[in-house]
């Protein structure tokens, strides 16, 4: 289907709800919902949906890392390994 088939309005989707999501999880294409013209809203199946999150969530991730490199909060691995086991050491003490 193409984007004209992916664009539905509130009153369609009221109508056919059904037939709207066997659509979505049939071809993981977004569905926008446009009232009065205006896009409202998207619906998508769970699997993509997830998906796309865990990608959002691995880009905040990165973004993240890169900007401690830029601006020097760096460690090698056997500094960050020490202070792991530190932090292990300590809850250690504390749940015991």
């Amino acid at each position: 289907m193409g984007l004209k088939e992916d664009i539905r309005t509130v009153s369609w989707m009221k109508n056919r709800a059904a037939e709207m999501l066997d659509q979505v999880n049939k071809t993981r294409h977004p569905v926008v919902i446009v009232q009065n013209g205006t896009p409202r809203a998207v619906i998508m199946d769970v699997e993509s949906y997830e998906r796309d999150k865990n990608a959002l969530l691995m880009l905040a991730i990165l973004a993240r890392g890169e900007a401690d490199v830029r601006a020097g909060r760096t460690m090698t691995l056997d500094e960050a390994v020490t202070r792991m086991e530190k932090k292990l050491r300590r809850r250690r003490r504390k749940s015991a």
